[in-house]
């Protein structure tokens, strides 16, 4: 794990003065981006987008890199542009809890206080913009509505929060297995919000059996059996320890709710 001081080491530009910024649409800048229709981005105009480009600040991190520290000052945002991320915060004894995942579109840091209240760590290569406190107060003041937007995107995370509190909460193992696994298909695009992926979806899972386990409150042994017995039940399959294919997504999601 990298801490915050191997940062400078890390590509982190601006672009070139000479390119005139102002005139950049955000089709030039930032349509390549795979979060421009995810989060945030997706609920901007190109003219806003562009704004936000010319504020941001690039970054490319390799995986294994914290970038958010619990603690630490909160004077930055970020907004995920490629790659994955695990939310995490740390125990006295030095345990974690795993308290989410970020991809591409997420904005992470809207810390309600002077300091972070979760930490964060790139899961692969990341690529990201990243934005200072002074510059996003900037922002809001001549866009306000970019101030909106991102309220609407606080309060889809407060939803969140309460739907991991009922799945450490109330549910079994193997439910919260098969809850994991339908919102990473919808995460992932398999499937449109609400709705369950088709039967023998693929999906492509960067994190370890260790994030799995320290997200779900169970152990690593725990997260293998259930795995193992949704598999020997016939609604999953295996093909290698970052893939899982469902087969029958609707027993899944029968069993998701059975909790609720």
């Amino acid at each position: 794990m990298q801490s915050m001081t191997s940062l400078n080491k890390i590509t982190d530009f601006r672009r070139p003065v000479a390119i005139n910024l102002a005139n950049r649409t955000a089709t030039s800048a930032c349509d390549d981006c795979a979060a421009r229709h995810h989060g945030l981005c997706e609920a901007l105009s190109d003219e806003e987008v562009g704004f936000l480009f010319r504020a941001a600040q690039r970054q490319t991190l390799p995986a294994g890199t914290v970038f958010i520290e619990e603690g630490e000052a909160a004077a930055y945002f970020y907004n995920v542009n490629s790659g994955n991320v695990r939310l995490f915060k740390s125990l006295p004894d030095g345990r974690r809890q795993i308290t989410g995942f970020a991809g591409p579109g997420h904005f992470l840091g809207l810390a309600a206080t002077e300091k972070n209240v979760f930490s964060a760590e790139s899961m692969e290569p990341v690529r990201l913009c990243r934005f200072s406190r002074a510059a996003l107060l900037s922002m809001f003041a001549e866009y306000p509505i970019l101030e909106r937007k991102l309220l609407d995107v606080a309060m889809h995370e407060l939803v969140l929060g309460q739907q991991q509190m009922l799945l450490l909460g109330r549910k079994t193992a193997i439910e919260r297995i098969a809850s994991f696994l339908l919102s990473w298909a919808e995460r992932q695009d398999v499937c449109s919000s609400g709705a369950l992926p088709k039967p023998h979806s693929s999906l492509t899972l960067p994190l370890s059996r260790t994030d799995l386990a320290d997200y779900l409150g169970l152990t690593i042994e725990t997260v293998s059996r259930s795995l193992s017995t949704l598999k020997r039940e016939g609604l999953i399959e295996i093909p290698n320890i970052h893939e899982v294919v469902l087969l029958r997504p609707q027993a899944l999601s029968d069993i998701a709710e059975a909790a609720v």
